[in-house]
């Protein structure tokens, strides 16, 4: 079943859709036409599919992620929509999966050109582990408790209460989405909007915590509320359009802290660790964003520009809970944290020449964080006062982007265009102060025939930086010779070739892409040195028949990477050689009577991906990391049967086999200084057969104006 989404967030996409009315509205004055013979929707018309599907195997909660059907047995479905319309007011409705964990209902209605409301509501299932097994007991939704009978000790392999203290814990969560929205248009050119969307998450999740040596995987309890508002006044006319819009987000953790019982041999204390959660916080922003269409060269003109405010006050949990240790008070009770945005853009289209066209475009972001600084002396994993006065440090940056690209028509079937960009940014207290990043592009399309259509484009960017601060690195206890991948020199070079070959008179339509891209981070000793990625796709489709189609689809992808390390804090003695690879395979079939009473689609899909680390070391020479397969099939058969005009009966059989090789995913004693949740990697083969009515109801005609 498909899901249909309406964004409400307008703010950030407002600059594009503005555009849209400049090359919509022609420059003919309609108002005094009179339509003899327009359509129009009347009436009442909707379309009900009430079925049971029944899934076949247990242990397949993944398959149950995103779609409700995260365990065996059988489940009720209700999916629907309908639309009504008189006198130009208009309703429409539809509801989906609504006897599962992923129900969605959506009302839309109003008068065309004077008013419209939105109601939305959906939930939306995450499940991803139900192997998991925990020794700690929820007793509160913000603290872990152990068994009473729990006897602490220094290494897993030692913890005699382990096996019989386990008890199955399963990490999901559930996200439940309300939305209500309307606009007014008050006049011709005017349009009030007002939208609001609140979103609650809660269910269990892995949070790791650790102490000096030890570290323990908890399952912790989420509950997560976030407010969303989206309000504006729209103005637009024939040649000009302008929005004034507010954006607003508020966070509230219910659960803001953590507090667990130690498993492990501790010192002497209260025998509990605790920290802090995701905090509180809000954002506002309000943007003014417009766009123009001038007559010479069809030039439009379009700009954005926004002011956003973040403010996050939540309460600071003291440095340790264990009053033993003998820890400073807090030099504040609250972070204060305070961060202003501005964003300011400008795009020029134009086309001077009848067959070439040419786009300018200059973007600023500033991001400053005016969160007042604090000298800190923390306490090292509830043991002991570091004694080393820090500070926190308020990051900020300012970027600018500024690009200039063209397309000239030089010859029939043959289009060229080209382009470059020019980015710069500015940090405050990281290792590299600015740094710049050229880039450049072209591209040549040629279509020497009617069904032949081939496409290459190419490309290179460099990213140079003005200084690598290594006193940085060495204030964090870093090797000043390692160098940040995202903020290393780096030169990139790419290239596509896309072909798609669509005879006329023939039933077969293919096309192919193939692209290559090589990283160098040639200035870098330490870290990322290399990288290179190669893909390839192919699809086929074939009706070869009037009311029967085929489908093939291939696809290849390979990355490798490059990395340098030392063991001994100096030059490179070690280095991992990463490769990663992708298949995918899928082909589908369709086929329909020619007079619409049987109706079959058949799609199978496999994908796979492999990891591979090969180690080398001067101290060990060469090793291999356990290898990362996973493996994923999926196969599909929908029928209907139309019974009469208003009645379809419909059968859906649905198969999924995934298995996972991960040797990050081990039992709670595999290793002696870390406690996991004993979560097993995937491996599992489901399948679900649904059978169902569709039934149409009303006339849905659409009859012609008086």
């Amino acid at each position: 079943m498909n899901t249909t989404t309406n964004s409400l967030t307008r703010t950030f996409l407002g600059p594009i859709a503005l555009v849209a009315p400049a090359f919509a509205f022609a420059q003919v004055d309609t108002s005094n036409w009179k339509c003899e013979s327009c359509p129009f929707d009347e009436g009442y018309r909707a379309e009900y599919d009430a079925g049971a599907t029944y899934v076949g195997e247990d242990g397949a909660i993944r398959y149950g992620n995103a779609t409700g059907y995260d365990d065996k047995g059988g489940y009720a479905n209700v999916d629907g929509h309908g639309h009504y319309s008189s006198d130009g007011y208009q309703l429409d409705w539809m509801i989906e999966d609504l006897g599962l964990d992923s129900r969605v209902f959506e009302l839309d209605g109003g008068r065309q050109g004077t008013f419209g409301f939105h109601v939305g509501y959906r939930e939306l299932p995450y499940r991803q582990f139900d192997t998991t097994r925990t020794v700690f007991n929820p007793s509160t939704s913000d603290t872990l408790t152990l068994p009473d009978s729990w006897v602490p000790a220094g290494l897993t392999t030692e913890m005699t209460q382990l096996s019989s203290s386990l008890r199955r814990q399963t990490i999901d969560s559930d996200r439940q989405i309300i939305s209500v929205g309307a606009d007014w248009k008050p006049a011709r050119a005017f349009r009030l909007y007002a939208d609001f969307q609140r979103q609650n998450r809660d269910g269990i999740d892995i949070k790791g915590g650790s102490s000096y040596t030890q570290a323990s995987l908890l399952p912790r309890w989420i509950d997560y509320e976030t407010d969303q508002i989206d309000a504006g006044l729209q103005y637009g006319t024939d040649r000009a359009s302008l929005t004034l819009a507010f954006y607003g987000s508020y966070f509230n953790n219910k659960n803001p802290s953590l507090t667990w019982d130690i498993p492990f041999t501790s010192a002497p204390g209260p025998g509990q660790y605790q920290m802090a959660m995701a905090p509180d916080s809000d954002f506002q922003q309000i943007s003014l964003s417009g766009a123009y269409r001038f007559t010479q060269w069809d030039t439009i003109v379009a700009f954005n520009a926004a002011s956003g405010s973040g403010e996050q006050d939540e309460s600071l949990l003291p440095y340790t809970n264990d009053p033993g240790i003998g820890a400073d008070a807090l030099p504040v009770n609250s972070l204060d944290g305070d961060v202003d945005t501005a964003n300011y853009a400008l795009t020029v289209t134009a086309r001077p020449l009848p067959k070439g066209r040419i786009k300018f475009a200059y973007r600023y972001d500033e991001r400053e964080n005016n969160t007042p600084q604090s000298s800190w002396n923390r306490v090292i994993t509830d043991l002991f006062v570091s004694g080393d006065i820090e500070q926190n440090i308020p990051y900020s940056f300012e970027r600018s982007t500024i690009s200039l690209s063209g397309e000239l028509v030089v010859w029939k079937g043959i289009r060229l265009s080209a382009g470059g960009e020019r980015k710069e940014i500015d940090r405050d207290f990281q290792e590299v102060a600015e740094h710049t990043i050229d880039a450049g592009w072209g591209q040549a399309r040629w279509r020497p025939l009617a069904w032949l259509d081939l496409r290459i484009k190419g490309g290179a960017e460099e990213r140079d930086i003005d200084r690598y601060d290594e006193s940085v690195a060495i204030s964090l206890g870093q090797n000043p010779l390692l160098r940040k991948y995202n903020l290393a020199y780096r030169y990139r070079s790419y290239g596509e070739l896309i072909a798609s070959i669509t005879p006329v008179d023939s039933s077969l339509s293919l096309g192919t892409t193939f692209l290559y891209a090589d990283d160098r981070y040639n200035k870098s000793l330490l870290g990322m040195t290399d990288s290179k990625e190669v893909r390839a796709t192919a699809d086929l489709n074939w009706a070869f028949s009037a009311n029967s189609s085929l489908y093939l689809a291939v696809g290849y992808e390979d990355i490798d990477a490059l990395q340098l390390g030392s063991e001994q804090f100096d030059v490179w003695d070690w280095s991992a050689k990463h490769d990663d690879t992708f298949n995918l395979f899928g082909v589908g079939f369709h086929w329909h009577e020619a007079d619409g009473k049987y109706d079959i689609r058949f799609d199978y899909n496999r994908s796979d991906g492999e990891t591979t680390v090969d180690v080398f070391s001067v101290s060990g020479g060469q090793s291999r990391l356990p290898d990362l397969t996973s493996t994923l099939d999926t196969a599909s058969i929908e029928a209907t049967y139309r019974w009469s005009d208003r009645v379809d009966a419909t059968l859906d059989l649905r198969y999924e086999k995934f298995d996972v090789d991960d040797y990050a995913l081990v039992s709670p004693s595999t290793m002696p200084t870390v406690l996991t949740l004993d979560a097993n990697p995937y491996d599992y083969d489901v399948w679900a057969l649904g059978i169902g009515i569709r039934y149409r109801f009303g006339g849905g005609e659409i009859t012609l104006a008086d």
